[in-house]
């Protein structure tokens, strides 16, 4: 069986590093906001060529404690892609504000630069992309509008670690770059952990005494915060793993490069532009029987995984939220898209056995 992603011999090589890092860490003594954290803060940022870097709990405390620090009125739009996992939109309704949902470009399913500004309105304060996939969006033009309306714009990194644009990194485009550790991703940890970037040291102390109670001293709260803080145990592994990024990407990017080279037309594959440095924390392509095709590879041995089978606005969370419906090219990338096996534990024998199954569907 050629699983979807297996988290242990996923990690299995960083095993030993780990274990001291662990036992340092239980020694210590100190495990919250401790050297870890300030360690892997600063390696984040420097990978990013970035100034600052603040741990929090997870990817969508990550986005909520960004869009927080702007202090935006209630009610207040914020445009995302309608694509998007349902995360991104949860953060923006959890600081009470109105998600505007814009559809992707059904190529790179990232949003669609151009359809943006016909969802701008006079309420409208930001702009919170979604670098899905592991692909960057179209930058350019999402910043021309950024600075024609005078938006915010916050980055979803959830799942572009190292991913380029042109060759600048995904997080360090807007005033915050939003990241989760979820142990799937290209960097993961063994939790929940997140980060956000932002060059901005004003923002950088709101984040921090957000995520910390509203407290910038012990007991004194400034402001109403919350229980957001990067752990010191993930955050040590985390900078175990940083130092493997590119080599865990590099190998993700040599099993795509299969994929892109053996696997038939008959499937849409993603597309593959030499200005954009593609991370692959997905695999995904599109096909007409999605459904049946999952079930056939199955059979042969190989799992697979839908990401999204549902979207946003047909949640039942978003009824009475979402009022909006019609985002057809949403609904068709959620009932064709499937995600193939390309995990850093994966070898190239694994990839071609998949083409091979596929390739006879």
């Amino acid at each position: 069986m050629i699983e979807y992603e297996n988290l242990g011999e996923l990690n299995k090589s960083f095993f030993e590093e780990y274990k001291i890092s662990f036992e340092k860490t239980l020694n210590s003594g100190w495990y919250i906001l401790g050297k870890n954290v300030k360690q892997f803060e600063e390696e984040f940022a420097a990978y990013h060529q970035t100034k600052y870097c603040i741990g929090v709990g997870s990817g969508l405390d990550a986005l909520i404690l960004s869009l927080k620090t702007f202090n935006f009125e209630r009610d207040s739009e914020v445009i995302v892609p309608s694509n998007t996992y349902i995360a991104t939109i949860l953060s923006i309704l959890h600081c009470g504000l109105k998600p505007v949902l814009v559809e992707p470009d059904l190529k790179t399913y990232n949003i669609d630069p151009q359809k943006i500004e016909e969802k701008i309105s006079s309420k409208t304060k930001a702009i919170m992309i979604v670098h899905l996939y592991g692909k960057s969006c179209d930058m350019s033009p999402i910043l021309a509008l950024k600075e024609k309306y005078h938006l915010a714009l916050i980055e979803d990194c959830a799942q572009s670690h190292g991913a380029k644009y042109f060759g600048k990194l995904t997080g360090t485009f807007g005033e915050f770059g939003a990241f989760s550790f979820y142990p799937t991703k290209n960097l993961g940890a063994l939790g929940d952990a997140g980060a956000v970037l932002t060059p901005d040291f004003a923002f950088t102390q709101s984040i921090k005494r957000l995520r910390n109670y509203g407290s910038d001293v012990k007991y004194y709260n400034e402001i109403v915060g919350y229980n957001s803080r990067l752990q010191e145990v993930q955050a040590g592994f985390l900078s175990i793993k940083l130092r493997h990024l590119d080599e865990i990407n590099a190998h993700k990017q040599k099993l795509a490069k299969i994929y892109f080279e053996n696997l038939k037309d008959d499937f849409t594959k993603p597309v593959d532009d030499k200005n954009y440095f593609d991370v692959f924390h997905i695999f995904n392509i599109r096909h007409t029987k999605r459904d049946k095709l999952k079930e056939y590879l199955l059979k042969n041995g190989i799992k697979t995984e839908i990401h999204y089978p549902v979207p946003p606005h047909k949640q039942k969370a978003m009824e009475g939220i979402i009022i909006e419906k019609d985002f057809p090219i949403s609904e068709e990338i959620h009932a064709t898209t499937l995600s193939l096996p390309i995990s850093f534990y994966h070898t190239e024998d694994d990839i071609y056995r998949v083409i091979e199954a596929m390739n006879k569907f």
